[in-house]
């Protein structure tokens, strides 16, 4: 006997209509991001942006990418997807400022196996937060129903960013010379990076994450959002020169510093010199982590550093204060000798 069953998209576990249903959801947050230069709305195959519109003589395009990965398990741990979209935008926003690039416009990929309108409008709203904070634009990205890819309520994010910055006001590091200071900006927790470490500790020792720790619960303050550095460090760069900027994700302080560092110079860096948040000494503890795989596998509390000259240290960590984000003078850059990196 013939099976002439008629199968629909639905029946194969992708679900047309709560796709449609999450565009309409999602259209106040992203119209909320819109910004001078934004062209169109949203639902069409590319989104528009009138780079006319920005106040910028001889612009150069930066363009950025980057996910959360693993954090996202914790996210689905406390179910909570409130702010995971703003680490998103923050991963990718705080990569293309260090370059001096104020962002312009974000894209979006959401990667899901059964498609939850809720859940993903909740993603999605954080990212909308992300880019008001960071004053871009959300002017288009992608849902993808995945059944087969992604088990139940899994998801994955990926995220695109374009940024512009004057062609003479590019900062590539040229200007990085020995004894220049290193300030480093306070982080809000270990941002996106760590995560698989993280989960490794709290499943070793069977940690309960809803227990209370520093004024919240322990599972709050290790999902606490990406620090969004874009308009602080907007603002200072209007009247303070800075030679580099260094994003600390992966890698961490050890490696992420010397990627702007140029031939023949090494940083120089005083442990201690900076306020550590009481989860890294949490997690250094639980997972008796030793101290260079701490700085190298998490921010230990710094999220950006920049490097400035000895005179604008005072200027700088004033203006950060100013801005509600503690700063501190961490170290300098050395002339490099053996290693990459000096701990004092």
């Amino acid at each position: 006997m013939s099976n002439n069953k008629s199968f629909t998209y639905k029946d194969a576990g992708v679900d047309i209509d709560a796709g449609n249903q999450l565009v309409e959801n999602i259209k106040p947050l992203v119209k909320a991001t819109h910004r001078p230069g934004v062209m169109g709305s949203l639902g069409g195959f590319g989104g528009l942006f009138d780079l006319s519109e920005v106040n910028c003589d001889n612009p150069v395009l930066v363009s950025g990418t980057d996910g959360v990965g693993t954090k996202l398990k914790l996210a689905h741990m406390l179910n909570d997807h409130s702010t995971i979209g703003i680490d998103l935008v923050a991963m990718c926003a705080n990569d293309i400022i260090v370059l001096g690039a104020e962002p312009l416009f974000f894209l979006d990929y959401y990667a899901c196996g059964q498609l939850s309108t809720d859940q993903a409008s909740a993603v999605i709203g954080g990212i909308a937060n992300g880019c008001n904070i960071s004053g871009c634009a959300l002017i288009g990205g992608e849902t993808a129903e995945m059944p087969g890819m992604y088990e139940g309520d899994d998801y994955d994010l990926a995220g695109f960013v374009v940024g512009v910055v004057d062609k003479k006001k590019v900062i590539d590091g040229s200007g990085v010379k020995a004894g220049q200071a290193l300030v480093g900006i306070t982080s809000s927790g270990p941002h996106s990076n760590g995560y698989s470490l993280i989960r490794k500790i709290i499943e070793a020792k069977n940690v309960d994450i809803n227990q209370d720790f520093d004024g919240s619960t322990l599972g709050k303050k290790l999902l606490a959002p990406t620090q969004l550095y874009i308009k602080p460090i907007l603002s200072l760069l209007e009247n303070t020169t800075v030679h580099g900027m260094a994003h600390i994700t992966g890698g961490g302080i050890m490696e992420n510093i010397t990627r702007v560092m140029p031939e023949g110079l090494a940083i120089e860096v005083v442990q201690n010199s900076w306020e550590r948040l009481p989860v890294f000494d949490w997690l250094q503890e639980q997972g008796n982590i030793d101290d260079v795989e701490m700085l190298r596998t998490f921010n230990c509390g710094i999220g950006m550093v920049m490097v400035v000259d000895q005179t604008d240290v005072d200027t700088v960590t004033s203006h950060f204060a100013d801005q509600g984000l503690n700063a501190w003078n961490i170290g300098q850059v050395i002339e490099k000798t053996h290693q990459d990196v000096v701990l004092k």
